[in-house]
């Protein structure tokens, strides 16, 4: 399940994990316009753990999801 709200500066999407135990926590991805952040509560550590893809980064994840194991470079046009 997930969620997708539209905020002044950016899209967030929020992914629930459904199903079998154990279950993860909710990824939250934040969509602006220079960049993409992943953020997921860490209950080890009792903090939410972030990290920031560039719109590029995020470019080559979508793509790189349809392919098999190699080394690629996308055309930048």
């Amino acid at each position: 399940m997930f969620s997708i709200e539209h905020e002044f500066d950016a899209t967030v999407v929020t992914l629930v994990d459904e199903g079998r135990a154990p279950l993860q926590e909710d990824v939250t991805l934040n969509a602006f316009e220079e960049c993409v952040t992943v953020e997921q509560y860490d209950p080890r550590t009792d903090s939410v753990q972030k990290i920031t893809l560039s719109i590029t980064q995020v470019k080559d994840l979508a793509a790189a999801l349809n392919l098999p194991e190699g080394l690629y470079s996308r055309n930048r046009g």
